[in-house]
């Protein structure tokens, strides 16, 4: 499981497009905290995170896909799927080298972002006046999200062969994953206690709970459970192609 982890991060950055989507990523989310006025931590009262943490999932409904779109559409390309799954390795484990291998991409990718946190840090008066237990709880509501996203994109990447469709059906599912919940929950039909029940089904309920820094298991539970449910579809779906 190790070498396919390896394989996934030498593949990552062997390509211009790994460092380009890193770069997007840090420059959109340094676009809105440092220079649009409507969002910029310059221009507002309190030293501040939260445009960050408001923003990154957003982009990383984007930035996932586009980390994992490769994942088994590039295999099915260029035939190479047939030769990975007869290695004597069992299929679980390729699995989970290819979802382990994105996720440590995705933590790369985070990593950069911890300049803002100190930039934030240094700006507060006096210096360090900021909610840094509110800020793990973001950081950690927001691995735990990117870890779902990047589930359901292998999942869509384990049945089309074509990259691009593989990225667009994740951003659908990931949006309306992260989103729709909390849209339909506004709908009439659903009233009293139903309204919250469907928000609860939606990702962005549970990350903006742990994103206030009250970290519960039933939280990070969810997270947990629907990132298995999506790599046991991936299972199933390499599974029938095996077949």
């Amino acid at each position: 499981m190790i070498s396919i982890i390896g394989k996934e991060l030498s593949s990552f950055f062997s390509s211009l497009i790994g460092y380009l989507v890193i770069a997007t990523f840090l420059i959109f989310i340094g676009l809105f905290m440092w220079v649009f006025k409507d969002t910029s931590v310059l221009d507002g009262r309190y030293a501040s995170l939260s445009q960050l943490f408001a923003i990154a999932p957003m982009i990383f409904v984007f930035l996932v896909p586009a980390l994992t779109m490769r994942s088994f559409s590039e295999e099915y390309q260029r035939g190479t799927i047939e030769f990975l799954f007869t290695k004597p390795i069992a299929d679980s484990h390729i699995l989970f080298g290819k979802y382990l291998g994105n996720v440590l991409l995705l933590a790369i990718t985070l990593v950069p972002t911890i300049l803002y946190v100190y930039s934030v840090y240094q700006l507060g008066s006096p210096i360090g006046n900021i909610d840094l237990g509110e800020v793990v709880g973001s950081y950690i509501g927001l691995f735990l999200l990117g870890c779902l996203f990047t589930a359901i994109g292998l999942f869509t990447s384990s049945f089309s062969e074509n990259q691009i469709v593989a990225f667009l059906l994740s951003v659908v599912m990931c949006f309306f994953l992260y989103l729709g919940f909390d849209y339909l929950s506004r709908l009439p039909v659903f009233f009293g206690k139903s309204d919250l029940i469907v928000q609860k089904i939606g990702a962005e309920y549970h990350y903006a709970a742990i994103s206030k820094g009250k970290i519960e298991f039933r939280d990070i539970g969810y997270f947990l459970s629907m990132s298995c449910f999506f790599l046991w579809l991936t299972w199933v779906s390499l599974s029938k192609r095996n077949w």
